[in-house]
């Protein structure tokens, strides 16, 4: 697959519902794409092993404690992704933290191989 075919342009949606029929329908495009951007390292996948790894790198850091305000509706949905990977919802937090943040320092390996719409981050 060559450079310049290697992304997507991503419209602008009016509604959920279209937006998943064009992702539906985009699929197969999307998926080679992806496919191709995990092959060539560009983008990489987060298994259990890589992330307990970085807990414990973390670990072996000191961490500053914060207190954070988050609504009941995000932290529920954190402890059940956690819960769901067999994380403690903290670290998982902590995880997720992370990893968006590295991904809007350096640009996103996902991102990099679909055009974003320059609406969105």
């Amino acid at each position: 697959m060559n450079k310049q075919a290697n992304h997507i342009v991503v419209p602008k949606f009016a509604t959920e519902a279209e937006e998943a029929q064009w992702w539906y329908k985009n699929r197969q495009v999307h998926d080679k794409i992806f496919h191709a951007a995990v092959e060539s390292g560009e983008a990489q996948i987060l298994t259990r092993e890589k992330l307990l790894e970085r807990i414990a790198k973390s670990k072996k850091r000191p961490s500053t404690v914060v207190a954070l305000r988050i609504p009941e509706a995000d932290l529920a949905l954190a402890r059940k992704q956690a819960e769901q990977k067999g994380l403690p919802y903290q670290t998982y937090i902590k995880s997720v933290l992370h990893e968006s943040l590295m991904q809007r320092e350096s640009g996103s390996p996902f991102a990099k191989a679909i055009k974003l719409p320059p609406h969105l981050p």
